[in-house]
């Protein structure tokens, strides 16, 4: 199925996470990264040191800077919360207006139209203004509110998750979509979380405008998590089986409508990854260059992967790779492996 639907070719992109405050208002049940102001290991990165990072991007030849960071009240300039977020963006796209930048998720729109009393479109509207290209469809965990009750009830609802993504979608601006899997939720919740994007999805390209560019799905880790929901759930890493099951069930139920699927090798480690585009993914993610949210967590995969090494992982089970761009346009042609480019040649 993922053959007729995306072909052979396994895609990746060059790009730079920043998570530019682990400062956070919520206590999500499943967060290692968060920390109060006070609390040691709490951080708040200075306008220099996110162009370092965006300079160090660009020399690695970076395409994307994927920018996510916790929920901080008092991240404010002249007491709005938006023109700090503006602020960021535009410290990144004043001096490297050729990177896309892909920022701030649904949780984070909800945080600054509450703080600056906005509604959605308003926030959606002045960050893609100021140059934000498309938005990560993070926080949507599970899309049922029974999950959400337990997993993260100072976050949005299901309706207001998928209310501000089709509120982005209006306004041209694209987004992933995601599932936070393997903790408290039952198989006909996770089904019900599919159904919810693909529906919206649907409404998505019947307008148009923009709508979802990929499904990531997102396996738990709680070797660092809080410690009540760690018990409970009564592992530390993703069992690897039940997210490859679960990655084939994406495909079949959403590859029609959403084709780019993903796993993490932040979450999986890269083994786990490439085991993955067995079974339904076509694209092995970015490089990243840093991530701290679910290393935080105690994942196993590492924060950086270098070029060569997705190359080397997609070839070692005989399929092409392929840059691409955020919206899953290719940057190169094709590479095939070396044995498979001596067959053609034959032939």
């Amino acid at each position: 199925l993922r053959q007729q639907q995306v072909g052979e070719f396994v895609t990746y992109v060059i790009n730079r996470n920043i998570n530019y405050t682990n400062i956070c208002e919520q206590h999500c049940s499943f967060c290692a990264f968060r920390r109060d102001e006070s609390e040691t290991g709490a951080y708040w990165l200075e306008w220099e040191q996110i162009l370092e990072k965006s300079q160090d991007a660009v020399s690695r030849g970076a395409t994307e800077i994927c920018m996510q960071g916790g929920l901080n009240p008092k991240a404010k300039i002249k007491g709005a919360s938006l023109a700090y977020y503006l602020q960021l963006v535009r410290t990144i796209k004043d001096c490297f207006p050729q990177l896309h930048v892909h920022a701030f998720s649904p949780q984070e729109v909800e945080f600054i139209a509450r703080e600056d009393n906005l509604s959605y479109a308003q926030v959606i509207a002045a960050l893609q203004e100021a140059g934000v290209n498309s938005m990560p469809g993070t926080a949507a965990e599970v899309l049922d509110d029974e999950v959400r009750r337990i997993l993260c009830p100072e976050k949005t609802d299901s309706a207001t998750w998928l209310e501000i993504i089709a509120t982005a979608h209006s306004l041209g601006m694209p987004t992933t979509s995601t599932m936070l899997s393997g903790h408290i939720e039952t198989p006909e919740q996770q089904i019900t979380h599919l159904e919810k994007i693909r529906t919206l999805q649907k409404q998505s390209l019947n307008r148009g405008k923009a709508a979802f560019t990929e499904f990531i799905l997102l396996p738990f880790v709680g070797k660092e998590a809080p410690k009540p929901l760690r018990r409970r759930v009564g592992r530390d890493q993703p069992i690897l089986a039940d997210s490859l099951i679960l990655t084939a069930v994406a495909r079949i139920f959403l590859g029609r409508w959403i084709p780019n699927h993903q796993p993490s090798w932040v979450k999986l480690g890269l083994s786990g990854a490439t085991e993955a585009l067995k079974w339904g993914c076509n694209d092995i993610g970015g490089t990243l260059m840093e991530e701290h949210i679910t290393t935080m967590a105690g994942a196993i995969g590492g924060t950086c992967m270098e070029v060569p090494d997705l190359q080397a992982a997609i070839h070692a089970i005989g399929r092409p790779y392929q840059q691409r761009d955020t919206l899953y346009q290719p940057l190169t042609q094709p590479q095939f492996p070396s044995s498979q480019v001596a067959v053609e040649a034959v032939s």
